[in-house]
């Protein structure tokens, strides 16, 4: 802002920043933040905070509020900053929501799967009685910073975490989307999604993947922004897996819960007879090469149908079933018997 600089370059009003930093990431690039603040003559808090689901909860929106409170910002013009992983972001973007009825915020996403997926769109939440994001809202940030470069620095499993997440968007909307994946899958997770000059036989793979991926998002999120129309093919692999995350925790990552969803829904769209069994294998091929989990002891038959259940309960008494009907094509469905769920699933469990 034009006005602020001014203002701070004047030295009439200097600078404000609250910033909540994922702990393991202050470790990481805590120095170079506050280096970064410093040299530009911001007066700035920085409260660092474990945040996993395990912590996902209001007591730590409270603990981030008291220290909101305690800094003293201006809602209008001092944003809160966000540096974390999905968690984080949707921690403080609930917090934000809250103090003084909406405070600005900005994410600054630090992991493969918040880079792609919680960047984008309005929601924020936590936890709240073995219910994933039960409470929450709908805050959209100010801006969201997307910087490739914090990737380099998370494990391999956080990757193919987050290639979960992509590749549910490459399955409904984009099978130029899933042919890169295809090709360059291995590629990606070896070079932690950094752009190398002259990659042989892989172009950009890791800039193409994530714009494609985050524009898919967007196409289908900014029409529907509030969630006025449950009919949302961005809740594929989001049905059962809510309640097979928290049921397991901590043993599976987001990602991977979604991925364990989507091949169990691969099957009944192929018991459907919407994908054929080449697409079908193609699919789950695709799901290994990203080293993501095609199954869990922990869903069971029983899961299933309690999770698509509490489904109903917040659909509109429907399922709105996102189901593939060809690679990088889709549909949602509300007639998928209970006998075909079951004929999915043994064939899945056997396979």
């Amino acid at each position: 802002d034009p006005q602020q600089l001014e203002l701070a370059s004047n030295g009439k009003r200097k600078l404000r920043r609250f910033i909540v930093i994922d702990e393991v990431v202050d470790e990481l690039y805590g120095s170079k933040v506050r280096k970064y603040f410093e040299e530009n003559k911001v007066q700035h808090k920085i409260l660092a905070l474990p945040t996993t689901e395990e912590t996902k909860s209001m007591d730590l929106v409270l603990n981030i509020l008291q220290e909101v409170q305690n800094f003293s910002i201006d809602r209008r013009t001092e944003p809160i900053i966000a540096i974390g992983g999905g968690v984080c972001l949707d921690i403080v973007g609930l917090a934000a929501s809250l103090y003084r009825r909406r405070t600005p915020y900005i994410r600054v996403p630090t992991t493969l799967l918040s880079y792609v997926d919680a960047s984008v769109g309005a929601k924020n939440g936590v936890n709240f009685l073995q219910c994933k994001n039960k409470l929450g809202g709908y805050t959209p940030p100010v801006a969201s910073f997307l910087d490739r470069s914090f990737i380099r620095s998370i494990p391999r499993r956080h990757i193919s975490n987050g290639l979960g997440e992509i590749l549910k968007m490459a399955l409904m909307k984009h099978k130029g989307l899933f042919d890169l994946l295809k090709s360059h899958g291995k590629y990606l997770l070896d070079t932690k999604f950094q752009s190398y000059s002259n990659p042989a036989n892989h172009r950009d793979a890791a800039l193409q993947t994530t714009r494609i991926a985050i524009e898919t998002m967007l196409e289908e999120l900014a029409p529907n922004l509030w969630e006025d129309d449950l009919d949302r093919l961005v809740d594929f692999g989001h049905l059962i897996s809510p309640e097979l995350e928290m049921r397991v925790l901590p043993s599976l990552m987001h990602g991977e819960a979604v991925n364990i969803d989507m091949a169990f829904m691969t099957y009944v769209a192929h018991t459907r007879g919407l994908i054929t069994v080449e697409e079908k294998e193609q699919i789950i091929q695709c799901m290994r090469n990203l080293e993501l989990p095609v199954w869990h002891s922990g869903c069971s038959w029983s899961l299933i149908k309690r999770a698509l259940m509490e489904r109903l309960k917040h659909s509109g008494g429907q399922p709105r079933m996102p189901l593939p009907t060809g690679l990088g094509i889709a549909e949602i469905f509300n007639d998928t018997s209970e006998e075909t769920l079951a004929r999915a699933y043994k064939l899945w469990v056997r396979d």
